[in-house]
This record gives structure tokens, C-alpha cells and sequence, in this order.
């Protein structure tokens, strides 16, 4: 079966559809990425690394003044996603540089029971309070350092409230959202520390000093003329 190209589109109020945004509606959301106060990557505390955390709950991090979501209505039919995601943004941030990371998360209903617990868990996996109703379930996130959107070898300052197009490689997936589920992405602009903090000011970062950390307001658009969205792989029924 051959996998039909389909985008994901962003749009007002948090919507994700598989139409392109029309005219007349919100052309963008916005939020300030704070490198004093980054988006953590999972939502517990951790010594190590979890070896969860490729698809941790992403609800603490929903509920963040940082975190824009996008989010399906509740699926009649299951959809299969298979191959490459691409997200395809227009972005534009107040500072010279920026992070920009998009999570793919499959949210599931909130009728569901508690799962069932046997055995004992590995010290590095969540506290048995997880449960699966409304579980916000990362299948994949990847960020770009916004210097590098055109190129690796020539990295470049964005022009502040300059509208810009940001496309990359999230990764390949072969997952199934459930009948009754909901898609969601989510997008932000840190991640730590599982990739460090840009200081969103254009500088080389392994040198950065405490004062070119600062604050910036991120958009994210998604007018006509901008459609910012998630582009995949979708298996025929």
C-alpha cells in the first residue's frame, strides 16, 4: 500500500486539521521562550536519563505559557502514520536566534482505566501514578537550531519580527492513532537538558556569556499565505 503525503495544519485556537487555514482567521500564537526557565523533557524528577522519555506523558509541559498545542478532534477512524515527518513552519522570534522543537503526541480519551501493575519497576521509569486516561504519549519530537535553517556550514541571525520559513527532518515514525484518540503537536523553543539552551541571541553558545541569554516572543503563523503544519506519511485504509 502506497502512504499518501498529507499535511497537518495549524490553526486558531489550537486547532489541527487536514484543511489549510482560511482567511480571516488569527494569523498567529505566540509566547516568550524564557533560557532561565526552559521547557524540561520529561515531567519527574531524574538522575539519568529515563528510558521512557521517547514517549513520556506530555501534559506538564501542555500546560505551559511556553508551549503552543495543536490539537485534532477526536478521531472517528484510526490513522497510521508511516515514514517521514516534516514539520513546515513560519516563525519569526524578537531575538537573533531560537530553538524551535516540535513533538508529535498521540492523546488518548479520557475515559480510559488505570493500567494494570505487576512486578517491580526499573528506578529510572515513572511513579506507578501514571494513567492512561488523557495520557498525552510523545511518538516523536526532534528540535533545529534556528542559526542552522539554511545551512549547517553558514549559520544565520534571524532578523527580528522577520517572518521566516523553518523546515527539517523530525524523524520517521510508524504509529497508529486510535480510533477515539486525538493527534496533537506541540511546539517550544527549549528542551533541557536533553539539547542545550540557546541563548537566542546570535553568538557562538559554547562561549556565551550570562548576559546574552535573554528572553524572546516566539510566533508561530498560520495564515493562508503561512501555513504553518506537520507534514506526513498517512497509510491508505
Amino acid at each position: 500500500m502506497q502512504a499518501k503525503t498529507r499535511t497537518l495544519y495549524f490553526g486558531p485556537n489550537g486547532t489541527l486539521t487536514w484543511t489549510q487555514p482560511a482567511s480571516g482567521a488569527a494569523a498567529f500564537d505566540e509566547y516568550v521562550s524564557d533560557p532561565r526557565k526552559p521547557v524540561p523533557y520529561i515531567g519527574y524528577p531524574a538522575t539519568g536519563v529515563p528510558r521512557e522519555y521517547m514517549v513520556s506523558d506530555q501534559r506538564f509541559a501542555s500546560s505551559r505559557p511556553d508551549v503552543l498545542v495543536y490539537q485534532s478532534e477526536v478521531l472517528e477512524e484510526d490513522v497510521t502514520i508511516a515514514g517521514p515527518v516534516t514539520p513546515k513552519l513560519f516563525v519569526s522570534t524578537t531575538g537573533t536566534d531560537s530553538d524551535f522543537v516540535v513533538k508529535l503526541i498521540d492523546v488518548y480519551p479520557h475515559e480510559l482505566p488505570a493500567p494494570a501493575r505487576t512486578g517491580e519497576r526499573p528506578a529510572d521509569t515513572p511513579p506507578p501514578s501514571l494513567k492512561l486516561a488523557g495520557y498525552q504519549q510523545l511518538v516523536r519530537g526532534n528540535p533545529i537550531r534556528g542559526k542552522f535553517r539554511n545551512s549547517f556550514e553558514k549559520p544565520e541571525p534571524f532578523t527580528p519580527g522577520k517572518v521566516e520559513s523553518v523546515s527539517y527532518h523530525l524523524g520517521e515514525v510508524n504509529h497508529t492513532f486510535r480510533r477515539g484518540h486525538r493527534i496533537m503537536v506541540q511546539v517550544q523553543s527549549s528542551w533541557f537538558p536533553l539539547i542545550d539552551l540557546n541563548p537566542q541571541t546570535f553568538v557562538n553558545i559554547p562561549q556565551a556569556k550570562p548576559e546574552d541569554f535573554q528572553k524572546a516572543t516566539q510566533r508561530v503563523y498560520h495564515a493562508p499565505e503561512t501555513p504553518s503544519g506537520l507534514q506526513v506519511l498517512v497509510m491508505p485504509r
